[in-house]
């Protein structure tokens, strides 16, 4: 039976990229589809009212999303998978003609932006993912910013928009209010909540070592990450910072240590708000020293959990499809 789930404004449904195995209709609210126009780099955005379907093209046709869809109200949206809307789209001619007809004008931006890949040979995951980044700048949602440029310098590191990416995190952590609290708590942060300047030099601190590591400077970046670990003054920047010291084991090709690292801080801090991603790093330091039985196993359990606005579970099939086609 299709299942209703609900967004708050600001919202990410899925991402470009994502595996598509659902047809949303939305019930209440409204949900924007963000495509990025190939050949100027701007974004191109449907505004998908209630009532309306989305997600279907792609699901249909068995290929990624592409596009990035997000409630910009909070919304209730029914999602359908494959089966269900064949099923009910077989019983109702009307909904076949209805979403004709509201799929029109996406159907031909979509097909233009495939024309135009094909024409330039390329799909660019990592601007895809930095441009949803400014997007949420520009919506002034700082947390959702935060999120997805932290996303962006944990699987581009040394990527195009690096160093724009550790600009917009540093100026998004110092805008935002801090909370404390250990590795266990809620990544939510409380309106009320006025910073201090422990949390100031906190977070001043994780964003210089996020700075080192944009510049490839990754020893550096590992002594800062620690010394915030050490210092246990902030919570939220201690959990944070447990994380990056295995990412940066892993850029330092130190992937024995990864591994070890990672399995000290999950058996430490089952419920680390960067679980899965660490999971991502110690299957890729298998991969890495070619134990491909091992990172199978790690990249298969990540496919068990909830997936993040970054697409890890994209990456991890990826990933997987590789390891089959070596």
């Amino acid at each position: 039976m299709p299942k209703p789930f609900q967004y708050k404004s600001g919202s990410l449904i899925y991402f470009r990229g994502d595996p598509a195995d659902k047809v949303f209709i939305l019930q209440t609210g409204k949900v924007n589809l963000v495509y990025q126009d190939i050949e100027n780099g701007e974004d191109v955005h449907d505004l998908v009212q209630p009532g309306e379907f989305f997600g279907v093209k792609s699901s249909l046709g068995h290929y990624p999303r592409e596009e990035n869809a997000i409630a910009i109200q909070d919304a209730t949206v029914m999602a359908f998978t494959v089966p269900e809307f064949e099923a009910v789209a077989a019983a109702n001619t009307r909904i076949i003609m209805k979403m004709l007809k509201v799929f029109s004008n996406q159907l031909r931006k979509v097909h233009k932006q495939v024309s135009s890949l094909m024409a330039t040979g390329e799909q660019n995951p990592e601007a895809g993912l930095f441009s949803v980044g400014e997007y949420y700048i520009k919506a002034r949602n700082l947390s959702q910013a935060r999120h997805i440029f932290s996303r962006y310098l944990t699987f581009y590191p040394s990527g195009k928009y690096a160093a724009q990416a550790a600009a917009y995190l540093k100026q998004v952590e110092m805008s935002l209010p801090k909370t404390g609290g250990n590795p266990q708590q809620s990544r939510s942060v409380p309106q009320a909540a006025v910073p201090s300047v422990q949390d100031s030099n906190s977070a001043k601190a994780y964003n210089e070592a996020v700075s080192f590591v944009s510049q490839q400077k990754y020893h550096q970046a590992y002594l800062a990450f620690k010394k915030l670990v050490d210092a246990n003054e902030d919570g939220g920047y201690v959990a944070k910072s447990s994380f990056e010291i295995g990412r940066c084991l892993f850029l330092m090709n130190n992937f024995d240590e990864c591994i070890k690292y990672y399995t000290v801080m999950i058996t430490k801090y089952p419920k680390h708000p960067n679980l899965a991603d660490a999971l991502f790093f110690m299957g890729q330091s298998y991969e890495k020293s070619s134990k491909k039985e091992q990172a199978v196993v790690f990249y298969k359990k990540i496919l068990t959990m909830p997936d993040g606005e970054g697409g890890l579970h994209a990456k991890v099939q990826q990933a997987l499809k590789a390891l089959e086609e070596a």
